[in-house]
């Protein structure tokens, strides 16, 4: 079962990521990647499949990025 946990942990290692990707296409629309996040989030018929994942996989590592800060503070 501890075995299990820590490999949960590890799931984005094992994520086919493309670093940048997201970030690239808020650039080019001249808009940050928190607005494009809230863009997609409103109007997800609006975006192709890989943008509204993409979207969701930001908002999931904003999130452990704030657990994990909150945990040091």
């Amino acid at each position: 079962m501890a075995e299990a946990k820590k490999e949960d942990k590890k799931w984005i290692q094992k994520a086919d990521i493309k670093e940048g990707a997201f970030t690239a296409k808020a650039k080019k629309r001249g808009i940050t990647p928190a607005q494009l996040q809230a863009n997609v989030e409103r109007n997800p018929e609006k975006f192709d499949e890989k943008t509204r994942k993409q979207a969701q996989l930001r908002e999931t590592l904003v999130k452990l990025n704030k657990k994990k800060k909150a945990k040091k503070d």
